[in-house]
Order: structure tokens, then sequence, then C-alpha cells
């Protein structure tokens, strides 16, 4: 066989659920958590850009959150409770990870695996705008979580409390803008959604 089996490895992201422990209404898959993640890191990095006077890098931040999970096409997903619990299997977990992101990355032809590499190991980013990605990353499973309860499931209803709290604790303010103003019409039903209109 001749040619690169990356971007063929890339699109089986779509066969990965998430939420394995959880009794769902809907899968969510890994390619639509990764694109979900990657739309709402662009939109806490403009937010933050745009009202709070940061120079977040948009590109650079968008990528990151798009790849950010693509080692899971390997390892699967380690449900959090498992993948937290402990130090030690957190830390074990850490470098499987990164050797399933090694293992990607070669798939590449060996021009184009500098360009792609460190959007696969989360490397190239410094603290503020790794932790905007993570927030993104909790951002999208809280949303998961809403979806889930409106769709009448209560199984999501811990989920949902403990990642509003983890993302409160983040302590940024890109967070608090977009729950304010974005996150209510989560809620709403799409003939709700298209009367909705912005004021101002």
């Amino acid at each position: 066989m001749t040619g690169s089996s990356f971007f063929a490895m890339l699109f089986r992201m779509k066969y990965i659920n998430r939420w394995g422990l959880m009794r769902n209404t809907r899968w969510e898959n890994l390619s639509e958590h990764s694109m979900e993640t990657a739309m709402l890191s662009h939109a806490l990095a403009v937010i933050g850009n745009r009202r709070l006077g940061r120079q977040y890098p948009l590109e650079k931040i968008v990528l990151h959150a798009l790849y950010h999970d693509c080692s899971e096409i390997l390892t699967g997903d380690l449900p959090t409770p498992v993948k937290y619990d402990n130090p030690a299997l957190q830390g074990s977990y850490k470098e499987v990870e990164l050797a399933a992101c090694r293992r990607l990355t070669n798939l590449l032809p060996p021009d184009l695996r500098e360009a792609f590499a460190p959007y696969l190991s989360g490397g190239g980013l410094d603290e503020s705008a790794r932790k905007l990605v993570k927030a993104a990353d909790r951002l999208a499973a809280f949303i998961k979580c809403i979806e889930e309860e409106k769709a009448g499931n209560r199984e999501f209803l811990p989920a949902k409390e403990s990642t509003r709290k983890a993302l409160l604790a983040m302590g940024l303010p890109e967070v608090s803008i977009f729950l304010e103003e974005f996150l209510p019409a989560f809620s709403l039903t799409l003939d709700e959604l298209e009367t909705k209109e912005t004021e101002g």
C-alpha cells in the first residue's frame, strides 16, 4: 500500500462514542465533540480578544481544539471518573495519549509531520490559551448535559452540576460571558430560536 493513512484514521473519529457509562438519548461521537469544542474555543477566544483585551492566537487555539482528542481514535474514550480517579492512572493514561499522538503523526509524510504534531500533542500553546481550550472542552460537555436534560434524561443531571462547577472554578470571564449571553438559547425549541433576535 502506498500513500498515507493519516486522514483515513482521523475520519474514524465518528465511530468513537463518548459518555460510554451513561444512558444517552442520543449518542455523541468524537468527531462531533471535536468540532463543537473548536467552535466554542473560537467563540471564547474572540470574546477575550474583542471584549477583554486578550491576545489569543485564534488559529492555533481552534486547531488545538479540533485535534485535542485525536488520540482517542487509538485509545478509545476513557470515562472521566476513571481517568481522573487515581493520579497514577492519570499519569499513565497521559503517556498512552502521547504515544497514540506520536503513532498518528508518524502516519503523515515526513515533510508534513511538523505542521500537525503540535496540534495532536497539545504543545505550542501558552498556559492561558491551553486553559481556554480546556474550558471549551468542558463547555461542550456542559451543553451535552443540557441537551440530554432537555430530552427528559435525568441521567446527566449530576454530570451537568459537576461540569458547571468545574467551569466556574476555572475563573475565566470569557466563560461567564458565554454562559450569560449564549447558553440560555440551548434550552429553546427550534421555533423559539428562529424568532429570537439580538438587540442592539
